[in-house]
């Protein structure tokens, strides 16, 4: 027996109710159908589940077309490590067939890309140099970022169009192909870097010039805010791997157009990462669409994988709707 003074709930009186009158929120009509060799990725995309993140997928390959069928901005905010991915020659075919209008990125993003395009590596073992303090400490990058920062306040334009240029400058041959900037640059595809002072290893470098930098970050982000401004009515704005720099400044710049009497409204947000963060989710996803239509959608997946595929749907979508190079192909 029991020594407790309290007895389980007598559940004898519950009132039931008839499972098929009670219908539910998800039916065999949403359900897979088992893929097939040699299907088209349209096929497979309509193959997946009419739920959640499929659903979402659909959402983001539809509004990213359609944006572009229009004439509308796409805009991408880039965070560090989709560059260590070896993504940047994706995103610049999405900038070739009309599926990205610029490129926005955190510090850490424009450092990896620089390196790649000069030696064709990046990344260093951080666990490795950090012991002896050497980590982040390599001379040509930290001279020539900073350079170019420099270059930025004399000639008057952003950190973003400065560093492309210098990328580009600088870079190997053998390399060029693999660098965002560089293929930025020569597309003359807009590019904006953010820089929050301090989280960067150039930062530590005894060419840094404090005052080049905060006027090279801020003529960028008022160039974003002129970005962000384009998106009214079908724009898309896609944050890929950035946790707080690009989901903060997006924000930023959006209520600061708005501020200015510049209506944006009814357009697409999504926010691609490996794990779903708290910025972006409210920063991205969910804050700009409150009383303003739209909508924005979580997409949660490793970069290497999920960038490729959101732009092999985005070609072939093309493809069917008969515009772009893909038609040709």
């Amino acid at each position: 027996m029991s020594r407790y003074n309290v007895k389980p709930t007598d559940l004898a009186g519950l009132k039931t109710v008839s499972l098929f009158g009670r219908g539910g929120k998800v039916h065999t009509g949403l359900f897979a159908s088992p893929p097939r060799a040699g299907m088209a990725l349209s096929e497979w995309l309509d193959s997946l589940p009419r739920l959640l993140a499929a659903d979402s997928l659909r959402a983001v390959v539809e509004a990213i077309g359609a944006a572009r069928a229009a004439g509308k901005p796409v805009l991408w905010g880039i965070g560090g490590h989709v560059i260590k991915c070896g993504l940047a020659p994706l995103l610049l075919d999405l900038a070739r067939t009309g599926h990205a209008t610029s490129f926005s990125m955190n510090g850490a993003a424009a450092i990896h890309d620089l390196e790649i395009a000069m030696a064709g590596y990046t990344s260093e073992d951080v666990e490795a140099v950090l012991p002896d303090g050497s980590f982040g400490s390599a001379g040509e990058t930290g001279q020539e970022f900073n350079e170019a920062l420099r270059e930025a306040a004399r000639d008057g334009i952003g950190a973003g169009e400065a560093l492309a240029r210098r990328t580009a400058q600088l870079a190997n041959a053998s390399f060029a192909a693999s660098s965002l900037l560089c293929g930025a640059h020569e597309a003359a595809i807009p590019v904006t870097v953010h820089i929050a002072v301090g989280t960067d290893t150039p930062h530590t470098h005894p060419h840094v010039d404090g005052a080049a930098m905060g006027a090279a970050t801020h003529h960028d982000f008022r160039l974003f805010c002129t970005l962000v401004r384009g998106l009214d009515g079908g724009g898309v704005y896609v944050n890929l791997g950035s946790a707080v720099v690009m989901p903060e400044t997006f924000l930023k710049a959006l209520s600061t157009v708005r501020n200015l009497g510049h209506e944006v409204r009814n357009f697409t947000t999504a926010n691609f990462d490996f794990l779903q963060h708290y910025r972006p989710k409210v920063n991205v996803v969910d804050r700009p669409h409150a009383q303003a239509g739209g909508k924005g959608y979580s997409i949660t997946g490793h970069h290497e994988i999920m960038l490729p595929l959101l732009a092999a749907l985005l070609r072939e979508r093309a493809a069917a709707h008969g515009s772009g190079p893909e038609a040709a192909a």
